[in-house]
């Protein structure tokens, strides 16, 4: 799903955010991202979402080599992936209904086959029961599912998370895990960038480990 070939990414100045780095995450399978803050992780994943380019090296996903991507294809590209924030990015003057059908809407998805999709996402997080309801009344943990929705609802190869659990104490980040390993489940790759490293431990996932822009580990969890 995810192949990165001795990638380096260097920015004006010659800062050195990335260097050399190499991994495969499958189809399938879900990995976090973790390492001190300014590591490197979220210039990874803006790699992956093609908002950087790579100064070396290549940056291949779900078989499209992105060095090779026009611009007309960036919006096709970007929709094969689900991205979730840590402060969840809703939108406070749309219903929860709104929010998760908002990726559809800009897809241009009919209105029956976007509905269906809606409720099957709200369905899948817990909170269908909650379309109605703005998401300002929701507590932060139904938010965040909020996001896992909206970032599910276009069926996307990839998951790419963002300390999604930051702001979340350790029930609810784990109940957040445990609806990503069900995505994994049916095929869905999952990337998560984390600093919790207890709960990473708890996870039993492979953990890819970022030193000065280094990967310095391939850690794996037990079968």
């Amino acid at each position: 799903m995810i192949t990165f070939d001795d990638v380096s990414k260097r920015y004006p100045g010659g800062q050195e955010a990335l260097s050399h780095i190499s991994f495969t995450l499958g189809q399938g399978e879900l990995a976090f991202l973790t390492g001190h803050s300014g590591a490197g992780k979220s210039t990874l994943l803006k790699l992956i979402m093609h908002m950087e380019l790579p100064s070396s090296g290549q940056v291949i996903v779900n078989g499209q080599n992105l060095a090779r991507l026009s611009r007309r294809q960036l919006p096709y590209y970007r929709r094969q992936i689900g991205v979730v924030f840590q402060d969840h990015q809703l939108l406070f003057d749309r219903s929860v209904y709104d929010n998760v059908a908002l990726p559809l809407q800009i897809a241009g998805f009919e209105n029956r086959e976007a509905s269906r999709r809606v409720r099957a996402a709200l369905d899948k997080v817990g909170l269908l029961h909650r379309e109605n309801s703005n998401p300002i009344a929701l507590s932060s943990g139904e938010q965040q599912r909020v996001g896992i929705a909206r970032a599910v609802v276009n069926k996307p190869a990839l998951i790419l998370a963002d300390e999604p659990t930051g702001n979340l104490d350790p029930g609810l980040s784990a109940e957040i895990m445990h609806l990503f390993e069900l995505f994994c489940g049916v095929g869905t790759s999952v990337l998560i960038a984390s600093h919790d490293a207890g709960l990473i431990a708890e996870m039993h996932h492979r953990v890819l480990v970022l030193e000065q822009g280094k990967l310095k580990d391939r850690q794996k969890g037990p079968d």
